[in-house]
């Protein structure tokens, strides 16, 4: 059976309960350049822009996706067949399910082939605002340092070739000398990401990027852009061949890049642009003066709460992220560590509720609607836990309190790189850039306890800390016996937690 393509021609023809964009989308312009067009920005950001279309005198708010990598080129033929239309299916946790299309994207330029209409679409007038989700590695950011990798061989490059750009850094840079020299507004640069302190992280790097490659521009960048501050958050998993199915039988058309997502979805962001922005707070998005302490909140607790269950649950042989948290024991670690070792290092709050906040993190990662797989959740981990994880461990060194259930996901995952199998010998999907590097410290661990931990581009001077060591080699004493069960050892670990806690009464 042939099943109609997905595109402008075929919206009008979609079932009653789709939503679809009924704004003119011929009319739009695109005020929004956005690099790293992955799920998560078409779950969130372009559902913003979307609910926004919806209302007269946005038009000049849609969005031209950049994909940077090669690899983006499948997603850019299936948008251009599909008239840059996709559909996003939100599952809420009691089944109900949301079945939209997404309008707000109206075009697509795939960066290896159009370097040049890459450039000149960023310095085009019409663009206020270049917007990213490049990931954590995206950033070129040096987990110990906190500076801009100089090392990067991607970094080298556009240092030295202003005009054939590989990084986002080389491409912004490229088009915010356009602006200059044609003395034109500067566009804010606004990021995306999972990274706390995103804007700031982001102008940091990109105005030591431009000290060494343009020192005049970088000089006019630190006087003309603005880099906001933005917490993000919603659950995207994967896209599967089972979305995929759902699609086409519910909505009557192809979509060879469907998305799923949870009901949730939250928008902080610093009300601070260099040529206006969109009304986001109009359709659900938060302005506030300071973000820090709702993107600490966040980055701690479902970030690093989504790394516990990823790596304790992968070591158990559990594949995604609700069956492992629908685990009691489980779910009572999570809190637990969200509770004694979190919590006491946030900032103080305004409006946040922490109890209701953490009983939804629970609730969100309990959907059996949405399969977020474990392998995604562990991905990239190198880039993830010294944000996540390693901050919290530090700042509980710091001030005395035991910091327990953090160090066993530390030596668990020692025990995940070293071995990459699970307690059933069954394979786990390893995806990092630092994998290599990781099972060559790890798999010294039979030998030396606390080699894992002496890889200082990821834990600094952790293993010089005799609290943490003393956890540590506890930890790894459970691990790596032979009748080794990370359900028992977890419980053990909350049990030893518990005890020192009631002393301390």
């Amino acid at each position: 059976m042939t099943t109609t393509q997905l595109n402008q021609s075929t919206l009008a023809n979609l079932p009653n309960h789709v939503d679809i964009p009924k704004y003119d989308r011929s009319q739009l312009k695109a005020g929004i350049v956005h690099i790293g067009v992955g799920g998560f920005h078409r779950a969130h950001q372009a559902m913003y822009v979307n609910e926004l279309l919806k209302t007269l005198g946005s038009e000049q708010w849609a969005i031209c996706g950049i994909g940077l990598l090669e690899n983006n080129r499948g997603l850019r033929d299936i948008l251009q067949k599909q008239d840059y239309l996709y559909s996003l299916v939100v599952r809420h946790p009691n089944g109900k399910i949301d079945n939209k299309v997404i309008g707000s994207m109206i075009d697509f330029i795939f960066a290896p082939d159009n370097k040049q209409t890459v450039i000149d679409k960023l310095a085009h007038t019409d663009t206020k605002i270049v917007s990213l989700t490049i990931t954590e590695g995206g950033y070129n950011l040096h987990p110990i340092t906190g500076e801009l990798d100089l090392d990067n061989s991607d970094i080298i490059h556009d240092i030295a070739n202003p005009n054939d750009p590989i990084t986002a850094y080389g491409y912004i840079a490229a088009a915010l000398k356009v602006r200059k020299e044609q003395s034109l507004a500067a566009f804010t640069v606004q990021s995306c990401d999972n990274i706390q302190h995103n804007g700031a992280v982001t102008r940091k790097m990109l105005l030591t990027f431009t000290q060494q490659q343009d020192p005049e521009l970088s000089k006019w960048i630190a006087e003309h852009v603005q880099f906001p501050n933005a917490m993000v958050d919603r659950i995207t998993p994967v896209t599967t061949k089972a979305d995929i199915e759902y699609v086409t039988e519910n909505y009557g058309v192809s979509d060879e890049w469907p998305i799923t997502c949870e009901s949730f979805a939250q928008w902080v962001i610093e009300d601070n642009f260099s040529q206006g922005r969109p009304n986001w707070d109009a359709v659900g998005a938060q302005f506030v003066t300071d973000v820090t302490p709702f993107e600490k909140m966040k980055i701690r607790l479902l970030n690093a709460g989504h790394s516990v269950l990823g790596i304790l649950g992968s070591i158990h042989g559990y594949s995604t992220i609700d069956e492992t948290v629908t685990d009691k024991d489980f779910a009572e670690y999570l809190r637990a560590f969200m509770d004694d070792e979190v919590t006491p290092v946030l900032d103080t709050l305004d409006g946040i509720d922490l109890d209701q906040y953490k009983d939804t993190l629970i609730e969100r990662f309990s959907n059996p609607n949405i399969k977020d797989g474990l392998a995604r959740i562990c991905s990239e981990t190198s880039a993830k836990l010294p944000k996540f994880l390693l901050a919290t461990i530090n700042e509980n060194l710091a001030t005395g309190n035991d910091c327990s259930l953090a160090t066993l996901v530390v030596a668990t995952w020692c025990l995940y790189s070293d071995k990459q199998v699970n307690q059933n010998q069954q394979a786990l999907d390893i995806q990092d850039a630092m994998q290599h590097e990781l099972a060559e410290y790890a798999q010294k661990t039979a030998t030396d306890k606390f080699a894992f931990i002496q890889l200082k581009s990821l834990f600094g001077d952790l293993s010089e800390q005799p609290a943490f060591n003393q956890l540590y080699e506890k930890s790894i004493d459970a691990l790596y016996t032979p009748t080794r069960h990370i359900k028992s050892i977890m419980k053990s670990t909350l049990a030893q937690k518990r005890l020192i806690k009631d002393s301390q009464k």
